[in-house]
């Protein structure tokens, strides 16, 4: 199978990496690292062994050409990229799957592609890249994919199949509407507290209009669950966010804040996305994972204070660290 991996940072090179050495026709669409990558390969140091690896380079979509498989793990910050990336690399019968996190993605992506050739995948790992062509694998991997606003087709398991095979785990939701809500029962607390200060999350949360956020510290997953307070707020988070997807008539577990948070502790001290990229001075993914939440919440007339006051203290992070650029 030809793949494309558009957006070949620590996510798309992992899983991109995986399925070149289960022997697919595996092309990265490489900026920054494309030197690094070409010459050298990619590194992946896992705890499920290391090796290298070593895809097809190329600095253009039009170098690649059309595949039976395109990934999409770009930073949402990019989807205004995607006209641009995209087209070259898709005929009618490529399958376009998203990796991104967040709400809003598939929906972009509609606007250039028939809805059938959609599928969502929630990407369920601990990983980074400290530096260009090495990518640090700390745990877990498994991928839950979803077809865009349709059950799983036969090309649905036949994907997984291809995942699975490549050693990655591998699951199909039937909804994947419930399922990205799932994880943003994870993401919003642990991406957005190890950002927001204290100082300015608790005046927002109050509702001063006029909070200035403070951040002089970065918290990982351990630091924020050795907290009380930060513990605390991260179940006021969870519940929020599941009662959000129940007015949205999307059933989640009633234990699932208790399992995430259980699940967390075992990742030691894991360093979640938008802690990375806060501290390389990167645009925060605000929109997909932040501000469509929030909206969606809003029509629902679900009450969700905790949310709106980290998503004020994020826009006013971003904004003081764009000025200060």
């Amino acid at each position: 199978m030809k793949v494309a991996v558009v957006g070949a940072g620590a996510l798309g090179s992992y899983y991109g990496a995986r399925l070149l050495q289960h022997g697919e026709d595996v092309h990265f669409l490489l900026r920054s690292d494309y030197e690094v990558v070409r010459d050298h390969g990619v590194a992946i140091r896992s705890v499920d062994g290391d090796f290298w690896a070593h895809p097809k380079c190329a600095r253009t979509p039009e170098e690649i050409g059309p595949c039976d498989l395109v990934l999409i793990a770009l930073k949402t910050t990019a989807n205004d990229q995607f006209p641009l990336l995209l087209p070259p690399l898709a005929n009618q019968r490529t399958a376009v799957l998203c990796l991104q996190n967040g709400l809003g993605n598939l929906e972009t992506l509609a606007r250039l592609f028939d809805s059938s050739q959609l599928l969502g995948g929630l990407c369920f790992v601990c990983i980074h890249r400290p530096e260009p062509g090495v990518i640090d694998h700390q745990a877990f991997g498994r991928i839950v994919m979803g077809e865009y606003r349709r059950w799983p087709e036969p090309r649905t398991h036949d994907l997984c199949s291809l995942f699975r095979n490549a050693g990655v785990p591998c699951d199909i939701a039937d909804n994947l509407h419930r399922a990205q809500w799932e994880k943003l029962v994870w993401n919003i607390p642990f991406n957005g507290l190890g950002v927001a200060g204290v100082a300015g999350f608790d005046a927002a949360a109050k509702g001063d209009s006029n909070a200035r956020p403070i951040r002089d510290l970065c918290l990982p997953t351990n630091e924020l669950l050795a907290s009380e307070q930060w513990t605390a707020l991260i179940r006021e988070l969870m519940r929020e966010i599941i009662s959000v997807a129940r007015a949205l008539r999307l059933d989640l577990n009633d234990g699932l804040a208790e399992c995430m948070i259980e699940n967390t502790r075992s990742m030691a001290d894991y360093r979640a996305s938008t802690l990375i990229d806060f501290e390389r001075n990167l645009p925060l993914e605000l929109d997909s994972v932040f501000l469509e939440p929030q909206r969606r919440a809003r029509e629902t007339h679900v009450q969700t204070p905790r949310l709106n006051a980290l998503c004020q203290t994020l826009t006013g992070l971003q904004k003081s660290r764009d000025r200060a650029l």
